[in-house]
């Protein structure tokens, strides 16, 4: 007869009557991952290769931190108006070259007669002959087993400028496009030298003229630029200079470029700038007697340094200082005697920082 008990307990583990036990070997749908929604790259949409007298480019918003290749292209026009992680640049000859913002580094290899605008956290070059390029380089540019190259301050404006800055992490104040160090000097020559001061960008990489890139709103007006034109290594027009620093809040950067216009538009001269952190126990090396005054602010974030040269620099800045940041605190040299060691005190500790 068997057990009534003994066919319900038969039920619960087999399912109901009449339905069949679901397959041990029937396959689950995989499981969703966030890196699974994203949109697939395309390497060829990041390349530009083997073109001859093309002008091509990528838009803003269309490289959006992707790294980029461009190799073996011929006297072709390229700008990359966005920005991006890397960029490596094979093999090319007689091109002009835009690249927007890069977060991390642009290598050139056994590239020739190329005039660039390049902005970038790191700058190589290798086996490259005559580039022309207008730099901007948080860091030292190296040149390696390279011979004729040619430095000046990167100068460009469009709109979207600005924030591709941002979103490649780079500083419009951090800029040693004049400091380059050759990896492989030789004895009795110089391997890089720098452009003529009165260079134009346009001259060098003119606008593009396809309908497509025609849309961006270029200008290459120094007075536009992103970043501030500095003499960087150029010799000083007199031995006295002058250190302002903005510290951190809504207004730094602007305080900072209404400065260098008010400065510039009396004839002294922009000869460096930094962005850096300064801590607490940096401050009395910093700052000299002036420390404690400004040890508050340096919690806040990073501090903006300017550095003007030209008879009377001193003077005039702290003139400037007083009509038009009245209610800012702003460090400036007290004097002519002083404004040295306060310059090199600043951009020692800065160069020390930022491992130059």
């Amino acid at each position: 007869m068997g057990c009534c008990f003994c066919k319900k307990r038969k039920e619960a583990k087999g399912g109901a009557q009449g339905q069949d036990p679901p397959a041990a070997d029937e396959e689950k749908p995989p499981p969703q991952y966030s890196w699974d929604q994203r949109a697939k790259v395309d390497p060829k949409d990041y390349t530009f290769s083997g073109l001859k007298d093309e002008t091509v480019g990528r838009l803003p918003g269309k490289v959006a931190g992707q790294q980029f290749v461009i190799k073996d292209c011929e006297n072709c026009n390229i700008y990359i108006f966005d920005h991006s992680a890397t960029i490596t640049i094979d093999d090319c000859t007689s091109c002009r070259i835009f690249l927007g913002p890069v977060k991390g580094s642009v290598f050139f290899r056994d590239c020739k007669d190329c005039k660039c605008v390049v902005a970038c956290q790191q700058f190589r070059t290798r086996d490259c002959r005559k580039l022309e390029v207008f730099l901007c380089c948080a860091t030292q540019p190296i040149i390696e087993s390279s011979t004729g190259m040619k430095f000046g301050c990167f100068q460009y404006y469009y709109p979207e400028l600005a924030l591709q800055f941002k979103d490649a992490g780079l500083s419009i104040f951090n800029n040693t496009w004049s400091n380059i160090h050759d990896f492989t000097p030789v004895s009795g020559e110089n391997n890089w030298s720098l452009l003529p001061e009165d260079a134009t960008v346009q001259d060098y990489v003119p606008f593009p003229t396809s309908e497509e890139l025609k849309v961006i709103r270029i200008s290459t007006d120094t007075m536009k630029s992103i970043i501030p034109i500095t003499r960087g290594g150029r010799q000083k027009s007199s031995e006295e200079s002058c250190l302002a620093v903005f510290f951190a809040g809504d207004y730094t950067t602007a305080n900072a470029r209404k400065l260098i216009d008010e400065m510039t538009g009396k004839g002294f001269l922009l000869v460096q700038t930094k962005e850096v952190s300064v801590k607490a126990e940096d401050a009395q090396r910093v700052f000299q007697q002036s420390a404690s005054d400004f040890i508050p602010l340096l919690e806040k974030g990073p501090v903006v340094a300017l550095e003007f040269n030209g008879d009377g620099a001193v003077e005039g800045c702290r003139s400037i200082i007083n009509d038009v940041f009245s209610g800012t605190k702003v460090f400036v040299s007290a004097n002519k005697a002083s404004a040295s060691q306060d310059v090199d005190s600043f951009y020692n500790f800065a160069d020390m920082q930022m491992g130059m």
